[in-house]
């Protein structure tokens, strides 16, 4: 039997809302496979959906820069938060958004690329890493074009000009009047940001995740003693809901919940002039999907005094 910790249980209960009691149940039936008892409580209806945004996040700098029809968001990570405010850290981001948006659309050939200051975005992580003291990395990089339109833009939790702890790019295909498809490409990527779509539609959902839900609800149905013909109604109808709660076109817009995202965009497009594409999205969050150690700083302090 694996060894379940109060730390296991903590994490299991603030990714699902469900009792510890419960969640340690979960843990046990799965033998400590965290994502496993995510799935063992909402099969239960103990729970919803697993909560990936509430992974604790690393440090750093969102970064996100923008010219004509291409855009780039990048993330750099640092150890502690202190740095995120730090000038030179900050100067740092900024310029590896702005040599990410004329590299090619891969991490690898940003890091690879030649630096303003001299050298490569390497070796400038390296210099920075050298002058501040933290460990630094770049983790990742996303552009974004379009051939005629715009990119909308937004930085949550802005710490300066193209950096924070969220930032998001929205392609908009569009030959209609440039002001209003930014003011829409902006609203839009607020939206993006608060609602953290997992996909554009439904085809750009990763089959795994419909895989996944699919066999939940199914599991979910069968065990009320629902029959066969039924249960496919019932999970036929809850992918219908699953994909209006994932996927940007048939989110409810939060600048108007009566509609969703596509009809906002089609009615847009009488200030427009053009017809409107709403082509494809990035949204990058601080840290997301990284695991940081979480320490017991009064422990530390103690052990450090030999107490």
């Amino acid at each position: 039997m694996a060894n379940i910790t109060a730390g296991m249980v903590k994490e299991l209960r603030d990714k699902t809302g469900a009792g510890m009691m419960d969640c340690k149940a979960a843990l046990n039936e799965v033998e400590g496979d965290i994502e496993a008892a995510i799935d063992w409580l909402r099969k239960k209806g103990l729970a919803k959906a697993a909560k990936k945004a509430g992974r604790v996040a690393a440090e750093g700098l969102i970064g996100l820069a923008v010219s004509g029809t291409e855009g780039v968001v990048v993330e750099v990570n640092s150890e502690t938060d202190f740095v995120a405010r730090n000038e030179q850290f900050q100067q740092l981001v900024r310029g590896i958004a702005a040599v990410a948006l004329a590299t090619a659309d891969d991490v690898e050939a940003v890091k690879a690329a030649a630096y303003p200051a001299g050298g490569t975005v390497t070796d400038a992580i390296n210099s920075a890493v050298a002058t501040i003291g933290e460990h630094m990395a770049l983790r990742r990089s996303k552009k974004l074009g379009v051939s005629a339109g715009v990119i909308g833009s937004y930085v949550h939790g802005s710490v300066g000009e193209g950096l924070g702890k969220i930032g998001v790019l929205v392609a908009l295909e569009s030959t209609g009047k440039q002001d209003e498809l930014a003011a829409l490409g902006r609203q839009i990527a607020m939206h993006i940001a608060a609602a953290s779509p997992q996909g554009l539609d439904a085809a750009s959902i990763d089959a795994d995740v419909v895989a996944r839900e699919k066999a939940i609800l199914a599991e979910k149905a069968q065990a009320s003693g629902k029959p066969a013909n039924v249960v496919e109604k019932i999970v036929e109808s809850g992918l219908k809901t699953f994909f209006k709660e994932v996927t940007l076109v048939e989110q409810a817009f939060i600048h108007d919940p009566s509609k969703t995202v596509a009809q906002a965009v089609k009615e847009s497009e009488g200030k427009v002039g053009a017809p409107i594409k709403l082509a494809g999205f990035v949204r990058f969050g601080l840290g997301e999907g990284v695991e940081k150690q979480e320490s017991d700083f009064a422990a530390e302090v103690a052990a450090a005094a030999g107490v």
